[in-house]
């Protein structure tokens, strides 16, 4: 399995549309095959980022949906620069051990 997760650190002030926008576009990227999760994580520290973590079947699986028109629509129009305080980070992982209740 493939996990791919980023690092969005949004203003205070942007939460709510930054939250909204992946509302809107739930249900889209499970249409993508190879598709396994995705959870939008908010942090309950006041500063940290959100973590929008993305599990696929494999690394193809995930660059098939960035070569995508789904993944084109879901990126056309971006929030403003101002609603993000940094630059934040996307991170691929393959995952070696998995542990479950």
């Amino acid at each position: 399995m493939f996990v791919v997760t980023n690092r969005v650190f949004v203003h205070p002030d942007w939460h709510e549309e930054f939250e909204n926008r992946f509302q809107k576009r739930s249900g889209q990227i499970d249409k993508q095959s190879g598709f396994k999760r995705m959870q939008i994580l908010k942090s309950q520290s006041k500063h940290a980022p959100y973590v929008v973590y993305t599990e696929w079947q494999d690394e193809a699986a995930f660059n098939s949906w960035v070569g995508s028109d789904d993944f084109k629509l879901a990126h056309q129009n971006p929030m403003p620069e101002e609603a993000f305080t940094k630059k934040g980070g996307l991170e691929q992982h393959t995952i070696i051990i998995n542990a479950e209740a």
